[in-house]
């Protein structure tokens, strides 16, 4: 009975080893949960200096660099993703992308369902218009056709002047700002209302060709937008970010797409 009972024993003992976890497995797990994250990065890709396509059709800009360091020093993978801008807030909840990185506007709508980051830049909505043209301020704008990104803080900012926007003749909006100054070019529309840090890297571009006015359509702040419920990247994202700004890092990056530290 006792020489059955350890032959059972014996038999139970191979047959729980058999079943448990191999040593194997349990190094491929390890292995699997040291593999680093990755984040997904929402832009769009027509966005110059902040995300564009370069000559060789690669992504370059302004938030790709200050993108791509952040996620280093977080140990994190990433890949930039671009999206239909004026759909980012369904692109970003879906989950089809982690965070939005693209000269994103805090404002206190989209903080409804977006959580922000600490604001890392300023930005102000200008106006820009052919350089000969005779407009010379937002009094001006009455009866004119005047263009804006589709889903954009230019479109929201001018909405928000209300006598000013009533006194247009149209509001055209465009899926990229590159689009609506094509646009202005050709002379389709009288005035282009886009951010800063973009209008004043492509009218340098065409130096004579464009002209920006004094007034504008207010001040902004640009910061980096995640899930409202992804409380661990947002802490995370905001302590890589400080550190960046304290150690020279993100001003370096900023020095070298604006020619100067134009970080918040």
């Amino acid at each position: 009975m006792k020489k059955l009972t350890g032959i059972l024993l014996a038999s139970a003992t191979l047959l729980l080893a058999a079943c448990g976890p191999s040593n194997d497995s349990k190094t491929a797990d390890a292995a699997a949960s040291a593999q680093p994250r990755k984040v997904v990065v929402g832009l769009d890709d027509n966005f110059p200096p902040m995300g564009f396509r370069d000559e060789k059709n690669q992504l370059v800009g302004f938030d790709i660099d200050l993108a791509r360091e952040a996620a280093k020093r977080l140990g994190l993978d990433v890949e930039f993703k671009p999206i239909d801008w004026s759909a980012k807030e369904a692109e970003l909840n879906g989950k089809r992308v982690d965070v939005l990185w693209n000269g994103l506007t805090i404002t206190e709508e989209r903080k409804k369902h977006i959580g922000f980051t600490k604001p890392y830049m300023a930005n102000h909505q200008i106006i820009v218009v052919a350089d000969a043209s005779p407009i010379q301020a937002k009094a001006d704008l009455a009866e004119r056709v005047v263009g804006a990104q589709e889903g954009s803080s230019a479109v929201d900012a001018i909405r928000k002047e209300a006598g000013v926007f009533d006194s247009f003749k149209e509001l055209k909006t465009f899926g990229d700002n590159v689009t609506a100054l094509m646009d202005l070019s050709a002379g389709r529309l009288d005035a282009v209302v886009l951010d800063e840090v973009v209008g004043r890297y492509l009218a340098a571009k065409r130096a004579g060709e464009y002209r920006v006015l004094e007034e504008n359509f207010g001040t902004e702040d640009y910061g980096v937008g995640v899930r409202r419920d992804d409380t661990e990247l947002l802490a995370q994202l905001d302590a890589t970010l400080d550190e960046m700004k304290q150690d020279g890092t993100a001003g370096r990056i900023a020095t070298e797409w604006f020619g100067s530290d134009i970080i918040k």
